[in-house]
């Protein structure tokens, strides 16, 4: 074989040697684990908005503070009768679900508790929810959802001046008041982890503190319902937060005494 032919046959067999892998790449499958693509992650379906929350969400844009709550119930109310001790509730979810009728029986006693609320909401339907019902004493229970950061974070200080402002307002109108402790709370079931138990604490210091300070009446529920965590236990309440019967009976007649009090002042 001369020298021409035998490049030729080296550059065949190089041809020859480069097409082969190239044509057995081509037909590699497609669902070798290495090269196949990862299958797409399924998007979770969005859960479609209660009717409760669909109309709490409208009141909030609408109606932050829920003036529309009470408004017909207060036009029905009206005015106190003569020599009546009329005592309005002011407070949120505790107070709304306390039936004052039981506790206190035969009393021109008046609810204005509203589930959820936080004290920036109650300040301002205090004018209507409490002043313009001229009652003799109000009775104010609030700050453990500001707490919670229903409405958005708070400082204490601003938890505490939103309590001054509803005492101040009652105060200017000749209005008794109640200021009452936060009742204890080692955890919230609907936002978990946020140890709100040394903040109720503190809170509850400065009450009474300001209570001390101008001349209004200081409540203590704290004290004897809570456990050794600072919380409220199980005897007194399902969730930590809200009392039950039991709770709102000892609750009761720290309330009575404090009205009482209120009213001899």
């Amino acid at each position: 074989m001369n020298r021409s032919a035998l490049r030729s046959m080296v550059v065949a067999l190089f041809l020859a040697l480069m097409i082969v892998p190239a044509s057995v790449v081509a037909q590699e499958p497609g669902n070798v684990p290495e090269t196949k693509a990862p299958a797409p992650t399924p998007k979770a379906a969005a859960t479609a908005p209660s009717a409760w929350e669909i109309e709490h969400d409208k009141q909030m844009k609408e109606d932050w503070p829920w003036l529309a709550r009470f408004r017909e119930d207060n036009m029905k109310l009206g005015m106190p009768a003569a020599g009546d001790n009329r005592v309005v509730f002011m407070g949120d979810s505790i107070t709304e679900a306390w039936k004052l009728e039981d506790s206190f029986p035969g009393k021109p006693f008046v609810n204005r508790g509203i589930s959820g609320q936080t004290t920036p909401q109650m300040v301002l339907r205090f004018r209507q929810d409490v002043i313009a019902l001229q009652p003799k004493v109000v009775v104010i229970l609030a700050g453990i959802n500001d707490i919670a950061g229903n409405t958005g974070t708070e400082t204490l200080t601003q938890i505490e001046d939103n309590i001054a402002s509803m005492a101040e307002l009652a105060n200017a109108h000749h209005i008794g008041v109640v200021l009452c402790s936060v009742l204890p709370a080692f955890d919230f079931p609907w936002r978990p982890g946020m140890t709100p138990a040394p903040k109720v604490l503190t809170l509850n210091t400065w009450i009474k503190g300001y209570a001390v300070d101008h001349g209004a009446v200081y409540v203590d529920y704290h004290t004897p319902m809570k456990d050794a965590r600072d919380g409220l236990p199980a005897t007194l309440s399902h969730d930590g937060v809200h009392p039950t019967p039991a709770g709102y009976a000892v609750m009761a007649p720290l309330a009575a005494a404090g009205i009482e009090k209120a009213l001899g002042q």
